[in-house]
């Protein structure tokens, strides 16, 4: 039961990161595995800070801290050269 809230956390924070960074929603798997990768990437950038999130409103809170950061690095990657 635990994996259906992890997933579900994961939309969420995928969906309200792209909505942060990009301004549109990027499908429903697409926002699922940033969520789910931000996740990873947040809970290790607040154990560097030595935060500690508590409950599910810390665990989508630093999910989505974690996605937008993934986004950003992404987006540096991933620039669209102007077209002449």
């Amino acid at each position: 039961m635990y994996f259906l809230w992890y997933l579900l956390i994961g939309l969420v924070a995928g969906y309200v990161a792209s909505l942060i960074v990009k301004g549109n929603g990027s499908g429903l798997i697409v926002n699922l595995v940033i969520g789910i990768i931000g996740s990873l990437i947040g809970g290790w950038l607040f154990g560097l800070m030595g935060l500690v999130t508590v409950g599910t409103f810390g665990s989508i809170i630093a999910s989505i801290v974690g996605a937008v950061v993934l986004l950003l690095i992404v987006s540096l990657f991933t620039r669209r050269k102007p077209e002449r």
